[in-house]
């Protein structure tokens, strides 16, 4: 049971942040304790524990897949977190970081429950556990935020609870005996109710959904990510919807084993093109830097809905995808939050010149730029060529088309933002703000370090890591032995 580590560690670590007596000493629980769990996630993934099939909680294949880059991101973001919270020493961060522990721990059990209940359970903690994250600025904006991104996840999560109990249903109704562990349902196959199975797939995918931030359930997150911490952004947009992710991935396994695979790549196509167009044309009309980062974030979940529809080849890419968008991302966010705190600002209205003012951060917001719209040698690249290239193998023309008029749209209104923002000559405002910043090696290293690991993804990925993809799409997707 070693994998059960991996959530009581931060939980335990949460409890201590909360009695921790020192604001000054309490941010370096962060990442102490995500060293802790970066080494047992690695330990894990070199030497896979056996899964029994009964399991309610596995370091299974797909857990093996996606939880180390969870947990690399939060090891580094949380060495930002150290000197993001030096500086706003003005409040109090017993509740941030504790919450942020949490946080960790509840996505550490999202991503091994292999029990339909577990699973939305775990789910819904993160998101009331990142509720306190999101409102830490204290600003009436932030406040509007947090309810927004309360409401919304919150029917999101209600409506894939309601998913949940049709899929149980389904079981009950094809005979089943009311055990609701994945690999049971997947076993009831063709007996599961048809109608109901139907049902259950729609409300759990826009329930789960909503957590990714697929369009139009998105309306959260240009809110949330616009006003939180730029490492909280870094975990909701690496980590949270990370979990949202492999629900749908798990739910999905059960669906194609009842034999309505085909509907429900068709619809896990749709709304993934769907997303990539909506955020590419809210991305050419944004002036907020940090709104740029949320758009795109929804385009980035949407080519990871593609790769789910295109079988073993497009999971495997899916997978990729999931490891180099979030370093990516990760990078972007921080390098944001520094750009953000020296101008005073985060809209193009107000901000100016930032090469002149933060220049090591807009140097690594416009390399992130680069590395996240798909240009190599960085991961992205890579892992969105392996989604066209298992787009094009499963005859897909049409759709992959659209993948890439998409993605160069977003390239222009990223770009647009990016340069608009570090370009030129700083504002009154931007002058402003410069006065209150440094860029000190704590704020530098974190995103430099998330955007080399991105290149390294590139340039070297490992066999090792290749192989967990493949193990985990083998998992989920059967009914390609061949591919």
């Amino acid at each position: 049971m070693k994998e059960l580590l991996l959530i009581f560690v931060p939980l335990l670590g949460a409890v201590l942040a909360a009695l921790w007596p020192s604001n000054r000493t309490r941010p370096w629980l962060l990442p102490v304790v995500g060293l802790v769990h970066l080494a047992l996630a690695c330990w894990l993934f070199w030497n896979p524990p056996s899964v029994a099939r009964d399991a309610w909680l596995a370091f299974d294949p797909l857990a093996r897949a996606v939880l180390p880059a969870v947990s690399l991101l939060f090891l580094v973001s949380a060495v930002y977190g150290v000197a993001y919270l030096r500086v706003r020493g003005e409040r109090s961060n017993r509740v941030f970081v504790a919450m942020l522990l949490a946080v960790l721990g509840l996505l550490s059990a999202g991503h091994q429950a292999r029990h339909l209940g577990l699973l939305w359970i775990a789910t819904e903690a993160v998101t009331l556990a990142a509720v306190p994250l999101l409102h830490f600025n204290g600003t009436p904006r932030a406040f509007e935020a947090t309810w927004k991104y309360l409401l919304v996840g919150g029917t999101g999560i209600a409506l894939s609870l309601l998913g949940s109990f049709c899929l149980g249903y389904a079981s009950l109704h094809g005979g089943g005996a009311g055990d609701l562990t994945f690999s049971a349902l997947a076993a009831q196959g063709e007996h599961l109710s048809r109608p109901w199975i139907l049902t259950a797939w729609v409300l759990l995918l826009v329930g789960y959904g909503t957590k990714m931030g697929l369009a139009p359930m998105h309306t959260w997150k240009p809110d949330a990510y616009g006003e939180a911490p730029g490492i909280v952004g870094a975990i909701l947009a690496g980590g949270v919807t990370t979990v949202a992710f492999t629900a749908i991935l798990r739910v999905r396994a059960v669906v194609s084993a009842a034999g309505q695979g085909a509907m429900a790549d068709r619809t896990l196509l749709v709304i993934g093109l769907f997303s990539m167009l909506v955020a590419a044309l809210f991305l050419l009309g944004t002036r907020d830097f940090k709104r740029m980062l949320a758009y795109s974030s929804v385009e980035h979940m949407g080519i990871l809905s593609i790769g789910a529809a295109l079988g073993a080849p497009g999971l495997a890419a899916a997978l990729f995808h999931v490891w180099s968008n979030g370093l990516t991302k990760g990078a972007l966010f921080l390098s944001a939050g520094n750009i953000r705190r020296a101008a005073g600002s985060a809209s193009m209205d107000d901000v100016r010149g930032m090469a002149l003012l933060t220049p090591r951060s807009a140097a690594i917001f416009v390399a992130g730029m680069f590395a996240v719209t798909a240009c190599p040698p960085f991961g992205p690249f890579f892992s969105e060529l392996r989604v066209v290239r298992a787009a094009l193998a499963s005859g897909h023309e049409i759709a992959t088309a659209m993948f890439l008029g998409c993605l160069l749209l977003a390239f222009f209104g990223l770009t647009r933002v990016v340069f608009g923002t570090v370009d030129g000559r700083p504002r009154t405002t931007a002058k402003a703000g410069s006065e209150r910043f440094v860029e000190t090696f704590g704020v530098i290293a974190p995103p430099l370090v998330l955007l080399g690991l991105s290149l390294w993804l590139g340039l070297f990925t490992p066999a090792i890591l290749r192989e967990a993809w493949l193990a985990a799409a083998a998992q989920l997707s059967p009914i390609f032995p061949n591919q």
